[in-house]
């Protein structure tokens, strides 16, 4: 072979390592969370679902990088610090994982999907214009506490005390009760607090709660009690206790009832946000979103095992009945 011949054989060769070595590289996500990979399967198939209608497909055109807390929310700043260091293009967070990232990077987007209210907790000045490098969108239920206690009253109106599980870590948590307390009172209602922010906790506060003959159970808002949804929905049900949650997938898995916002919802938009930001938009310029809907679900099995009937009343404000 002449020699002009061999080098252009080897350039014909070589080019597709060349060009592709031209190609820019995948961008990747930051998946930042303060709970388990195991109690968040759900959240994070509507996250890739939102991504996959903003045209952005895991292992195609986009990597995730998750990083998990499980339950230890001091692993959050050392986790987020490796995520910068990742050179992630945007970081997806939770409530509790929010400031981390905040506090990690100023440039990168950060896009929050949370159940709390953003501007109260110091993450945003405004919903409209939050500014800076975080928006994102919210399924905040907190403010619905007091409806959730009414609707219950009327599916439980005999036991004379409610038991209230909350998390005491969570922002504002004191207002939020003394708001539960206001709300038990103008239904005449006694209301027992409990408090439990950690896994340990559990078996003492439902302990309590049987101690204290409360005949009803009404389970706070906040990411732990997501990711331990299934212990609470056990624990209801093995000392025979109607129960209120705060999420559809508590009733899904075999809770009573529960009234609020869906976080599979807001983790698909979280999902759709992260692909807009893929895409060149910048997080100042998009508001954080709240919810249009609040759903109203009840398990019929769980009624029939607890020897409940629900009101036609409340049948009639169901948005979703589980047989």
């Amino acid at each position: 072979m002449r020699r002009r011949e061999f080098i252009a054989g080897l350039g014909a060769a070589t080019w597709p390592l060349v060009a592709r070595a031209q190609q820019p590289a995948m961008p990747v996500v930051g998946f930042l969370n303060s709970t388990t990979a195991a109690a968040s399967t759900y959240q994070v198939a509507a996250f890739r679902q939102g991504l996959n209608k903003a045209g952005f497909i895991e292992g195609q055109n986009v990597a995730i990088e998750f990083r998990w807390a499980d339950g230890q929310p001091d692993r959050l700043p050392l986790l987020a610090v490796d995520l910068v260091r990742r050179r992630v293009a945007v970081i997806v967070v939770n409530n509790a994982s929010a400031r981390s990232a905040k506090a990690a990077t100023s440039t990168i987007p950060i896009v929050l999907v949370t159940g709390g209210d953003p501007v109260r907790d110091g993450l945003v000045a405004s919903l409209s214009r939050p500014g800076g490098n975080l928006t994102g969108v919210s399924f905040t239920t907190g403010f619905l506490n007091p409806k959730r206690l009414e609707l219950f009253h009327d599916l439980v109106p005999k036991p004379a005390v409610i038991a209230v599980l909350w998390d005491p870590n969570g922002r504002d948590a004191e207002a939020l009760l003394r708001q539960m307390e206001a709300a038990a009172r103008a239904l005449g209602r006694q209301v027992l607090i409990v408090k439990a922010g950690t896994v340990s906790e559990l078996d003492a506060a439902f302990a309590a709660i049987i101690q204290a003959n409360a005949g009803a159970l009404f389970v706070g808002t906040g990411a732990f009690y997501i990711s331990q949804r299934r212990q609470l929905v056990a624990m209801a049900a093995r000392h025979a206790l109607p129960a209120t949650y705060f999420l559809r997938e508590f009733v899904v898995t075999g809770g009573l009832m529960s009234y609020g916002a869906s976080d599979t919802d807001a983790y698909r938009r979280g999902g759709d946000y992260v692909g807009r930001f893929l895409k060149g938009e910048k997080p100042g310029d998009l508001p954080i979103e709240l919810p249009t809907r609040y759903e109203l679900v009840f398990n019929l099995a769980t009624a029939k095992a607890l020897k409940l009937e629900i009101p036609p009343k409340l049948l009639a404000l169901a948005d979703e009945v589980i047989e």
